[in-house]
């Protein structure tokens, strides 16, 4: 595959960039609603922007993954992210604030979608070395921003401390920019091998499976504990009597602890035929964090936070599902889609309902409480994809000619990918 090396430093670079936009806002809130009047349902309405956009944007993802080649669409989902940024960070009141936010994430989204079929189109045969890679950088990224956050904006203001991310975005762009212009997305000449990959993949229907409805409910359980804590995690620190600037420690925190996991999960999950066990575990962990927030003493907060971070290897373990379940580009691209889609929009409602169940008298505990009904929702979907099969091999997927009979499901031991790979 010609611009390998170029395409591995695009990969890197985007995932590195990519997060920012997420968690840079929260820490700051206390700043911005100095120039801007956010309440709390606009705070939650912030909260929810980004599974909501990138729900919307793994629906609008679906026929253009089909149509225009993935670095294209990498690209202009680049370019949305770095205009979202931009925008918001000159933000003059608190509708054009929301608006600008919802452009960075539906090109984070994009990016979310684009991502598992472009590491299946240059490295099929280390799907889950850069499933880690990538991963484990999303963490770096939305870390880094949660930790800078305060700081920058002490000295430069919150405007300059959330706007200033978009340089990383757009330097991101250059990788895919090259392959570009080298015509290193040029389509290669068909062949039979290719042909038969790619109906497959392109008859492969999600919704009509138990892959594409379990890989989504796994989005919507660890996306809705995820980002209602990227965005509300800082206020239940400052609720319970710590400092706006370690709180913002604390979210910086809830974000490292995820690093190792990341780069570990989904190596270990291609080696394991039922990875179930590793999604209950994030379940418990994120379950028995959120217990020691809210019952333990402050003092402790940083050793239930880090126990409550363990639990986003959940993430890790639904992007490399969408590769494991999958054996073409077309396929992974529609599983993607879909699950991440239906996930995240499902998902949304997560972060909004943490601001509207909290009231003064019961504390934050029914907000914990409606989390963890969304851990329920992702060890069911973790079960649904445990079994060992593939999206192509779904019956509603005619893989042999007229009168034969349909190809049966075969196990998938070390996510084995057979058959040439077609390239967009």
């Amino acid at each position: 595959m010609p611009g390998r090396l170029t395409a591995f430093a695009g990969i890197l670079l985007v995932a590195f960039s990519a997060r920012e936009a997420v968690s840079a806002a929260s820490p700051l809130l206390g700043q911005i609603s100095a120039d801007l009047p956010f309440d709390t349902v606009t705070i939650g309405i912030l909260g929810m922007l980004p599974t909501a956009g990138f729900a919307l944007m793994g629906f609008l993802a679906l026929p253009l993954l089909r149509r225009v080649p993935l670095e294209y669409l990498l690209l202009v989902a680049i370019l949305l992210t770095t205009f979202g940024q931009v925008g918001r960070a000159a933000g003059w009141n608190v509708l054009a604030f929301l608006v600008f936010t919802c452009f960075a994430m539906l090109g984070i989204g994009l990016i979310n979608v684009v991502a598992p079929p472009l590491i299946m189109k240059y490295f099929p045969d280390r799907t889950g070395i850069l499933a880690a890679c990538h991963v484990t950088l999303l963490g770096v990224s939305t870390a880094v921003s949660a930790q800078f956050a305060i700081p920058l904006g002490t000295l430069y203001g919150w405007r300059f401390s959330i706007g200033i991310w978009a340089s990383l975005s757009a330097f991101a762009a250059l990788p895919w920019l090259i392959l570009v212009a080298g015509r290193g997305v040029a389509r290669s000449r068909p062949t039979p091998a290719k042909d038969k990959e790619r109906l497959a993949g392109n008859a492969a229907k999600p919704w009509k499976s138990s892959i594409g409805w379990g890989t989504a409910l796994v989005f919507a359980g660890c996306s809705s504990n995820t980002f209602a804590a990227l965005t509300w995690l800082p206020a239940v620190l400052v609720d319970r009597g710590m400092s706006q600037e370690g709180a913002g420690s604390m979210l910086a925190l809830y974000s490292i602890i995820a690093l190792p996991v990341a780069l570990m999960v989904p190596v270990v999950v291609v080696r394991m035929s039922r990875p179930l066990p590793l999604a209950v575990l994030f379940a418990v962990a994120f379950a028995a964090g959120y217990g020691g927030i809210i019952f333990a003493p402050p003092a402790w907060a940083a050793a239930w936070v880090a126990i409550a971070g363990l639990g986003q290897g959940a993430y890790s373990y639904a992007f490399t599902m969408i590769n494991k379940r999958t054996r073409t580009q077309s396929g992974s691209g529609s599983l993607s889609a879909f699950a991440q889609g239906t996930g995240y929009a499902l998902a949304s409602v997560g972060p909004f309902l943490f601001a509207l169940l909290h009231s003064p008298g019961s504390g934050w505990l029914p907000s914990f409480g409606m989390l963890c009904a969304w851990l329920v929702v992702l060890v069911v979907g973790a079960i649904m994809v445990n079994k060992p099969r593939m999206l192509e091999d779904h019956p509603s997927v005619p893989r042999r000619g007229p009168g034969e009979a349909l190809a049966k499901e075969t196990p998938d031991p070390g996510n084995r990918h057979h058959g040439v790979l077609d390239t967009p």
